[in-house]
């Protein structure tokens, strides 16, 4: 299997979750071992994605610097996670990507609709070679070696329409695509109220997330999936594994994890040697990849 990038740029213009501003995102084709490359237009400034990048995941994941930074990259990511990108100019003049429907198949029929060309170097994978996990109480994420590219992720919410949730899923594209790329983001009244006191989740509504009050799911049209919460964590985690540049090949494993878990876990996983390796398809004797993205 070869790397890949898009074959023709395009574009689209959503709103941003935080600010509610109009955003512009243009997404451009680069040469092999370019890597995943974010550029805010109106700085002029490159923020190359990689862990060491990440400034804040309070409420989603932000690269940069507090001078030239951008937000809520995690759905975008999960898109490329999903169709195996591995060079891409991300153009946005704004400091967060458009929040969408709140969930990633935007930028997947984005994605697709560009195209997906392949470069003549073999494609990466990070491959995870002994456990690494990291804790918060009795919150964890874990990755571990697998003959198989693995999410399973266990969420336990407090409220009547989510309660103890558990899916594991076996990734391909067109699982993802069936599966995962449509669950969307949640969040709760009461706190979409104090945010936007205080000049954040200005563009949040009803369109690009689930609200929830104390009993029920507000949107008219209900859930897209019974499980559909649990379901978009584990778009966020492969968004969120994304951040290293890479496709992984192993099991991901979390209960209640979040934004801050996985960084703390990309952050540990790569600072030992020992616990990775990047490998070509071509070592690993498996049909099984390939067919992942086909």
């Amino acid at each position: 299997m070869l790397q890949r990038t898009i074959a023709e740029p395009t574009e689209v213009v959503g709103i941003g979750l935080h600010k509610g501003d109009s955003v512009r995102l243009r997404i451009e084709p680069l040469d092999a071992d370019s890597g995943i490359i974010f550029y805010r237009s109106e700085l002029g400034r490159s923020i190359p994605l990689s862990p060491e990048a990440v400034i804040d995941t309070r409420m989603a994941t932000v690269i940069g610097t507090p001078e030239g930074y951008i937000s809520t990259i995690e759905h975008f990511l999960s898109a490329l996670y999903a169709h195996g990108i591995d060079n891409l100019r991300v153009v946005l003049e704004g400091n967060e990507m458009p929040i969408m429907d709140g969930s990633a198949v935007s930028f997947c029929l984005l994605i697709q609709e560009a195209g997906i060309r392949s470069l003549e170097r073999p494609k990466p994978f990070l491959k995870i070679k002994r456990p690494v996990e990291v804790r918060d109480g009795d919150k964890f994420a874990r990755l571990e070696p697998s003959d198989r590219i693995e999410f399973d992720f266990t969420i336990d919410f407090p409220h009547p329409a989510i309660g103890r949730q558990r899916l594991y899923f076996d990734f391909t594209l067109a699982n993802y695509m069936e599966e995962i790329a449509r669950a969307r983001t949640f969040g709760f009244a009461r706190d979409i109220q104090y945010l936007q006191s205080q000049n954040l989740a200005l563009g949040a509504s009803l369109q690009n997330a689930i609200g929830l009050d104390e009993h029920k799911v507000l949107n008219p049209e209900g859930l897209r999936y019974p499980d559909e919460f649990v379901r978009h964590k584990i778009l966020d985690a492969m968004g969120d594994m994304m951040v290293t540049g890479h496709n992984l090949l192993g099991r991901y494993t979390a209960f209640a994890g979040s934004h801050d878990l996985n960084h703390k876990l990309t952050l540990k996983l790569l600072a030992d040697a020992q616990n990775y390796e990047i490998v070509a398809l071509e070592q690993i004797r498996s049909p099984h990849y390939e067919r992942c993205f086909a």
